[in-house]
């Protein structure tokens, strides 16, 4: 119930109206360093700097206006220049429906083209984002025409709760394609995705197995401790090499969790999101790890008029 509600709110105005006007808004920054690409560099350097490889991800989707389409495609080029310029260990992620998907088939090429040669100029991966299931079939489908023309350093994402990924890591595999896996964070009906958690682990784990065995450099992303497990625990029994594979986790979430699997020799991405769409995301990342709450709730403590009580226990 509480990840049903919290997706909820991640979609309503009238949420995001009060809770920008709190203390969350600037507790946000934990998840999300700023809102320009600056921002987005200071916290890629932090990363870097701790031994951690990272992606930057313009917050954004279903844009329904070429201005603003066009914009996030200037920003993701911008972000490409500063990935060189600064020398940073990083990649991009993308949302196809920030770029103009939902306006035309034309338009949204002209714009992913234009970052995918900004990418290609000096080889750097794009990584694109899966969204909600109406979007399921036509992001594959995008991507496997990119993968036909002869584009390789891009990847796409699956998620373990969508009842067909078990088909789509097969597909991914076979091409050759790097593959994020994650559990998935939107509301889906029961025709399309599993419902229980325990469900959705099972099937994490299985699809982990399918592409540490067989796919190309997969990421697998997950915060759940029983999941970077059996992820461990697979790749040893199998012996399949840890650099054959990376963890990915988002910014500012089990950052004692990053640093010991680095520390442990293992590849560590965290993803690095920025721009004013922060409170969607937000609302999703919690829905995803509702123990998440806890931290945030103890920062709206710390920075109320009742903070003191808070200090003195700490």
């Amino acid at each position: 119930m509480l990840r049903e509600g919290l997706i909820y709110l991640s979609q309503s105005g009238t949420a995001k109206t009060v809770v920008t006007k709190t203390p969350l808004r600037g507790m946000a920054r934990r998840f999300v360093p700023g809102e320009t690409v600056e921002d987005l560099v200071r916290g890629i350097r932090e990363a870097n700097a701790e031994g951690l490889m990272t992606t930057g991800n313009f917050l954004g989707e279903a844009v329904h206006d070429e201005e603003n389409a066009s914009l996030a495609a200037d920003v993701y080029t911008d972000v490409l220049d500063r990935i060189v310029l600064d020398r940073l260990n990083a990649n991009v992620s993308l949302k196809f429906t920030q770029l103009g998907q939902e306006i035309s088939d034309a338009f949204l090429a002209d714009n992913l083209g234009r970052i995918l040669d900004r990418a290609k100029n000096d080889g750097l991966f794009i990584r694109f984002d899966m969204e909600s299931s109406g979007f399921t079939k036509q992001t594959l489908d995008a991507f496997e025409k990119l993968w036909s023309d002869g584009w390789r350093d891009i990847g796409v994402v699956l998620q373990a709760y969508m009842k067909r990924s078990a088909g789509d890591v097969a597909r991914m595999n076979q091409l050759g394609a790097r593959i994020r896996l994650c559990k998935g964070a939107y509301a889906e009906p029961p025709e399309v995705a599993l419902q229980g958690s325990s469900d959705v682990d099972k099937n994490f784990v299985a699809l982990m197995q399918m592409l540490l065995a067989a796919g190309n450099y997969p990421a697998i992303a997950t915060h759940d401790d029983r999941m970077i497990d059996a992820t461990v625990d697979f790749h040893q029994s199998q012996g399949i090499d840890k650099s054959s594979f990376e963890f990915q986790m988002l910014h500012g979430v089990r950052r004692d969790l990053q640093k010991q699997l680095v520390t442990d020799g293992y590849n560590v991405r965290v993803y690095v999101p920025f721009g004013s769409h922060w409170y969607p995301y937000l609302m999703r990342r919690l829905a995803e790890r509702p123990a998440n709450m806890l931290f945030l709730a103890g920062s709206v403590v710390r920075e109320s008029p009742l903070g003191f009580l808070w200090r003195g226990r700490t």
